[in-house]
């Protein structure tokens, strides 16, 4: 393969950094982008000692309508063709629906829907045009079953990053672009510091995690083969097999007496 470059959102921690370590491994240029310059700064450096790749690093906050667009300015601006796509960007904002704040909210539809959506727009034709392109849109375990209380709004950004995913494979996968949906369930990250639910999550048997590296990898491999679906962790499949088979009441229901096991959350 001749050198390409992927741009890695979301890349300062967690399963974002674990695709930034993963995509240079393979042999891939990187530009990777979130709020925090410092973790970035710190990751570019260590990637660069370890792997021959070009290391890029754009400052941008997705919660800004104005991002993705100055994103893809300043990648063209610098020169740097875009083979491949990671939108990993994403958080979750713990609390009943009508408890939160509405900016929260609208923040977090900005970086977990419109921006995905956006940035594939913004990239794709040229991976058209040059007939490659390889992009993961990150969605979860949850945007396959429905929603805990207290959730809100995940379980349908997660949904729609799958549903975008698979039509953009069938407009565009006859001109050798890969659309993958990488659907991880409990993963070691800081999403659930974030979130307040790390003492609940600990909790939960070890044996139903999966590090960030693995699923990075195994969402990798994924969109290289061309898979519109990586549903990562054995238990997960099952969960997402049988929430298809169930009656929505019923797993709704499931849901919602699990979080009470998994999370604090007021109405």
């Amino acid at each position: 393969m001749s050198k390409k470059t992927v741009l890695i959102t979301g890349a300062s921690s967690g399963i974002g950094k674990a695709f930034a370590e993963k995509f240079a491994k393979e042999g891939w240029d990187i530009v990777i982008t979130a709020r925090r310059q410092p973790q970035l700064e710190a990751l570019a450096e260590q990637l660069g000692k370890r792997y021959p790749s070009k290391i890029t690093v754009i400052t941008a906050d997705l919660a800004d309508p104005q991002a993705p667009q100055a994103l893809y300015d300043e990648v063209s601006k610098l020169g740097i063709q875009i083979d491949g796509l990671v939108n990993n960007a994403g958080y979750g904002v713990p609390g009943y629906f009508t408890s939160t704040d509405w900016q929260q909210q609208q923040d977090f539809i900005q970086v977990l829907i419109t921006s995905v959506a956006q940035l594939c727009h913004l990239f794709l034709p040229g991976m058209t045009e040059r007939q490659y392109g390889r992009i993961i849109n990150v969605s979860s375990l949850n945007g396959l079953i429905p929603c805990s209380p207290g959730q809100s709004l995940y379980a349908g950004a997660k949904s729609f990053v799958v549903s975008l995913s698979h039509t953009l494979q069938a407009e565009a996968g006859e001109h050798g672009i890969n659309v993958s949906a990488l659907c991880p369930g409990l993963t070691y990250t800081e999403f659930h510091d974030v979130t307040g639910t790390r003492e609940m999550a600990n909790k939960v048997h070890k044996s139903q995690w999966l590090d960030a590296a693995t699923v990075a990898s195994l969402g990798y491999d994924a969109v290289m083969k061309g898979e519109l679906l990586c549903v990562t962790g054995r238990t997960n499949k099952i969960a997402a097999t049988i929430s298809k088979a169930l009656p929505r009441t019923m797993m709704v229901k499931l849901m919602k007496k699990q979080s009470m096991k998994f999370r604090k959350i007021s109405a």
